[in-house]
């Protein structure tokens, strides 16, 4: 990741997401790889952004409630940035960009949640304003819907972001 200043931004990785019986597809296995991520990132110096989606009254991500926070395998450092935003986009209306421009950050590695909302409404806008954008190909997930399944999902916007992004499994990312 030489050349260009690197940020791992992290979305909507909430509680909520993790929730017994109505968690994301794969959701342990996420939350190791996101964990590794944040670790990785950290010992390298590498600015972690958390953005957290502030839910609607009675959503299960609304500000205040246990959904709503962050993961507590994830929390964040006082190092890190927390983002807080209110639609799938983490740029619209938050000091997202403010925060990377004042840091002079161009990469941007992205994870979290979910695949077909805000994992792909994020890389599209990030995309959109120039960012070399990198997803973890095997760090953002998403919940089943009517008649396909969560990994069929990851998969197609994997395949469909690919024109846009690089997609580079977590293994293979390296923070210098």
């Amino acid at each position: 990741m030489k050349g260009s200043k690197t940020a791992l931004v992290i979305l909507d990785a909430q509680v909520n997401m993790f929730a017994e019986g109505s968690s994301v597809f794969q959701a342990e296995r996420l939350l190791m790889t996101i964990a590794g991520l944040v670790a990785r990132s950290r010992r390298a110096g590498i600015p972690v952004i958390f953005v957290q989606n502030n839910g609607t009254e009675g959503a299960p991500d609304m500000p205040g409630t246990p959904g709503w926070q962050i993961h507590p395998a994830l929390a964040p450092a006082q190092t890190d940035i927390v983002i807080q935003k209110h639609t799938p986009d983490a740029f619209f209306e938050t000091n997202l960009q403010r925060e990377l421009s004042r840091r002079k950050i161009r990469r941007l590695v992205i994870a979290g949640f979910q695949t077909d909302l805000c994992i792909d409404a994020t890389c599209h806008r990030a995309a959109i304003l120039g960012y070399d954008v990198i997803l973890v190909r095997d760090g953002h997930s998403t919940f089943d819907s009517d008649g396909i399944t969560a990994g069929q999902i990851i998969e197609q916007y994997n395949l469909a972001l690919r024109p846009i992004l690089r997609l580079v499994s977590s293994g293979e990312i390296h923070f210098e």
